[in-house]
């Protein structure tokens, strides 16, 4: 994993960390940087290996790295930049999705430059939990390797002739979800053999736990209808939009609303904007990085994630597992998330579809209750899917 931030991936790893059983298997956790706010959150039972110089400078400031004398890391980034910023300006000028080529190309560029990691032993199975995977592939010796799916590929664009060789190299591709899996196969049907699919592990008992480990009170008042988001600052999240949807919902007279959003990321400046130009700035709340996202969950009245595309979220199904009512946007994987108006809502993506929802929702208050009440006779956990991983590993 690149490191132990707040978002997804990293909480998905932390319920497969949880539910594997240390008495049947020994797990070294392998991390490029020792950082995140999740990092005190990475079970004792795990073995976290130490960090290695090169892996720790793929991502931090090229100013910090050549500082450091890591001339070979700067170089292949530096190569692959120029490289990268070529091909995109080849693209279409009618192309529409997010390029996220980007990352293949500093892998790519770096990989030369990064030592081995042979001197760990061999291991029976070596998984890379969040592209791009070329660590796992080159630098780890291993029986059998699994690569991670994340993304909805229908919404980003990458250089399929450049990931290609290295999805091809992986014995498993796991997929979390049956329509992370259509999206993948339509880029690269030639895959469609190694596909498993293996949900985001959650454990209820963890979420449970860490929500009532602090009263946040303080910073979510008791007062209100109180709206909670979580995930980084950036495009895919669509929290650029939340002032203009805010301000909607007030217009129409519900008037105590505060919507809080946790989370860090390039578009914060963007976002501020947004809400001093929709006057939003006591109804739209950025609380920032929280180490522990799962109090504010227990004290928000509504989860809404408002993206313009998910893989699989997993603070939604975190969120249900509190017995918190959601609100998802119709992105593409949403139906696959959320049983409309059973244990959720799907809203238009739009602005004011978005906004129409979220304020029929509220004032349903028998929708809002019968969801509830779904969500608290229902198990969310699904600690199972580790056996998968199991057989992954036996066959």
């Amino acid at each position: 994993m690149h490191y132990m931030v707040l978002g997804g991936a990293e909480r998905a790893l932390l319920g497969l960390l949880n539910a594997i059983d240390t008495d049947l298997v020994d797990v070294d956790l392998f991390l490029n940087q020792h950082e995140g706010e999740f990092m005190t959150l990475i079970p004792k039972k795990i073995n976290l290996l130490p960090e290695r110089r090169g892996y720790n400078a793929i991502e931090r400031p090229m100013k910090t790295i050549l500082f450091e004398g890591q001339i070979g890391i700067l170089f292949g980034r530096l190569k692959a930049k120029g490289q990268y910023l070529k091909y995109h300006h080849s693209l279409s000028e009618n192309y529409q999705a997010v390029d996220a080529s980007a990352f293949q190309y500093i892998a790519d560029g770096v990989d030369p430059y990064l030592p081995s990691l042979y001197d760990l032993g061999e291991y029976d199975l070596a998984i890379s939990f969040l592209q791009p995977h070329n660590i796992v592939l080159n630098k780890v010796r291993a029986k059998k390797r699994i690569a991670w799916i994340h993304t909805d590929y229908s919404t980003i664009h990458i250089n399929v002739e450049k990931e290609l060789p290295v999805w091809s190299a992986f014995d498993h591709i796991a997929s979390i979800s049956p329509d992370c899996t259509r999206s993948f196969l339509k880029t690269f049907p030639s895959l469609e053999p190694k596909i498993v699919e293996i949900e985001n592990i959650l454990s209820t008992a963890f979420v449970r736990e860490q929500a009532g480990q602090m009263d946040v009170e303080q910073e979510i008042p008791s007062f209100g209808i109180k709206l909670l988001s979580i995930g980084r600052y950036c495009h895919p999240k669509n929290y650029d939009n939340v002032p203009d949807i805010a301000r909607r919902i007030i217009k129409s007279g519900i008037t105590d609303l505060r919507w809080y959003i946790i989370g860090f990321g390039p578009d914060e400046d963007l976002i501020k904007q947004k809400i001093a130009e929709a006057g939003m700035e006591e109804h739209v709340i950025l609380l920032g990085k929280k180490e522990n996202p799962y109090p504010y969950i227990k004290a928000c009245d509504i989860y809404v994630q408002p993206s313009r595309y998910e893989g699989k979220s997993v603070t939604v199904r975190e969120a249900q597992v509190l017995c918190k009512p959601v609100i998802i946007t119709n992105y593409a994987t949403a139906k696959s998330q959320v049983q409309d108006g059973i244990d959720g809502v799907i809203v238009p993506m739009d602005n004011e579809g978005c906004a129409n929802g979220i304020i029929n929702a509220i004032k349903d208050k028998e929708l809002l209750n019968s969801i509830t009440e779904y969500l608290s006779t229902h198990d969310f956990g699904n600690e199972c899917e580790v056996e998968k991983i199991y057989s992954l590993l036996l066959s």
